[in-house]
């Protein structure tokens, strides 16, 4: 149980920040992908007793949901859409 969600905890992780870094029309999808590594990551946390990990991540979810909200929730308008952003 433990390596299957420090894997999946893993894997989400390496997989959102690829998907970010891409900056294509999915990147905003990375945040929902991190909001799963970090749920992973507070599970193994909280079976590990690592009350930091679990901070961390805790912290982690609050700034994807913000993720969440600005990129797929409520959707930028031309103005708030950085100009390097690929169309």
């Amino acid at each position: 149980m433990m390596a299957l969600l420090e894997g999946f905890g893993a894997a989400t992780g390496i997989i959102g920040a690829l998907l970010l870094a891409a900056n294509i029309r999915l990147s905003p999808w990375a945040f929902v992908i991190y909001l799963l590594s970090c749920a992973a990551w507070i599970a193994f946390g909280v079976l590990t007793s690592a009350p930091g990990l679990v901070a961390m991540q805790s912290v982690f979810v609050a700034a994807n949901m913000l993720g969440i909200w600005r990129w797929l929730v409520r959707k930028p308008t031309a103005q708030q859409v950085p100009f390097w952003v690929a169309d």
